[in-house]
């Protein structure tokens, strides 16, 4: 049995941002877009503005609508290295514009693309000319792959979380009990079975080749794994689950782990 105070898996929180509660953005674009944008798109450009203007293949009315686009509700949800042409592109006035602009823009990657390319072939000939006895990489110094299985110790118990009619579960299940002699044992919890269906457990097991001298010593038990999956993974978690219990330490292992 595990005791819940033991049981700690690391749940990764996403943080995501918006527009402030009460807030309406088609009634915030319309305050930006009124007599302030018609300011906007009579005031000339700098002379900076001009020269990124002309980098960007634009010409100077379509700057200044891209300026007055960045002033409202497009600079405050878009990152600020967002292209002019993207910007255009996206507040297209139809569907001749935007399809201009996308032209645009994918002349300007390819084009770019090329000169990235043409870079790294000049770099890697750099490499070759200037350390013509050198590898890059010193293999020598790379982790061995087989430290992966250091991820268990001999006194480790593994715990899996798997559902009957699962194809995943029956690869992990096949590799823990390969290595069922190189850890304490395995712990098998079943996810979505009736908790007095005894008789659905031992056939499971007996068609996937766990031996009962096996559950007779501990080496191998299965479980009913609703609620303790509940109380290791309030939030939910992707079965197969594997967990390594350490002592009184539980920690989640990805499957390449066994």
């Amino acid at each position: 049995m595990i005791n819940a105070r033991n049981a700690g898996l690391i749940v990764a929180l996403l943080l995501g941002a918006g527009i402030s509660e009460g807030s309406d953005p088609s009634q915030t674009a319309a305050v930006r877009t009124g007599t302030h944008d018609s300011g906007v798109l009579r005031t000339p450009l700098t002379e900076q503005e001009r020269t990124r203007a002309a980098y960007w293949r634009l010409s100077e009315s379509e700057w200044r609508r891209y300026r007055s686009l960045m002033d409202g509700i497009r600079g405050n949800i878009s990152p600020s290295s967002l292209s002019p042409i993207e910007a255009l592109g996206i507040h297209a006035r139809d569907d001749a514009e935007r399809q201009r602009y996308a032209e645009q823009w994918a002349t300007l990657m390819r084009e770019d693309a090329k000169r990235v390319l043409a870079f790294q072939q000049a770099y890697d000939t750099a490499g070759q000319r200037l350390f013509p006895a050198e590898t890059l990489i010193d293999y020598d110094r790379l982790p061995d792959p087989t430290a992966k299985r250091d991820a268990l110790w001999s006194h480790d118990r593994l715990l899996l979380f798997l559902r009957l009619d699962c194809r995943a579960c029956e690869a992990v299940l096949a590799r823990a009990l390969a290595r069922i002699d190189q850890v304490a044992g395995v712990d098998v919890f079943l996810i979505g079975i009736a908790a007095d269906d005894d008789a659905a457990i031992r056939a499971w097991a007996s068609d996937r080749g766990i031996r009962p001298d096996w559950v007779n010593a501990q080496r191998v038990t299965l479980n009913f794994g609703d609620s303790v999956l509940e109380r290791i993974a309030p939030h939910g978690a992707e079965i197969p689950l594997i967990v390594r219990r350490r002592g009184d330490t539980l920690t989640l292992l990805d499957r390449g782990s066994l």
